[in-house]
């Protein structure tokens, strides 16, 4: 992992810990109501949450509705602009190299997600995307935050399709 990512429960705050546990309610939404791999996203500026998102890939038949991307879409939509500068995303398992591309060329400051994911993951597992200095913009990165909660939907989703 890679030393400018974040791990300590200390280094989050209420906020925080708030926004993330809303992610995990729409990572339960995404597996109760569309039986979706169960990932959510809360994107946040200024205080104020602009976009949610989960898994949709199945449901809409379409690669790219990861539920970052899903919560990027609607504060685009929201703040008519494809630009979220300021904005920090707060996701339940760690984003994958699509996603976080996405969110360089969004311009987001910063991401917080629970669970590593050790085969996938772009903000420090496997790649180091979010903060590599080959971008023209780099996002602040803090992992761990509610992760067993996370790890836990992930696992007994994945046991229940076996």
């Amino acid at each position: 992992m890679n030393d400018e990512i974040i791990e300590s429960p200390a280094a989050f705050s209420t906020e925080d810990v708030l926004h993330m546990q809303r992610a995990l309610q729409l990572a339960a939404h995404a597996r109760d109501a569309e039986n979706e791999v169960p990932v959510g996203a809360v994107l946040v500026q200024g205080g104020e949450i602009i976009g949610l998102g989960w898994n949709r890939n199945i449901t809409l038949h379409d690669p790219t509705a990861h539920a970052e991307i899903q919560a990027m879409r609607a504060a685009g939509e929201k703040l008519a602009n494809h630009r979220l500068s300021g904005a920090t995303l707060y996701v339940t398992l760690e984003p994958c190299s699509m996603c976080a591309m996405a969110m360089i060329h969004a311009r987001i400051d910063r991401v917080v997600y629970a669970a590593a994911d050790p085969k996938t993951g772009a903000a420090g597992s496997v790649f180091d995307t979010l903060i590599s200095e080959r971008h023209n913009h780099r996002i602040d990165v803090a992992g761990g935050l509610l992760a067993e909660e996370s790890a836990s939907l992930l696992r007994d989703f994945f046991r229940a399709r076996r």
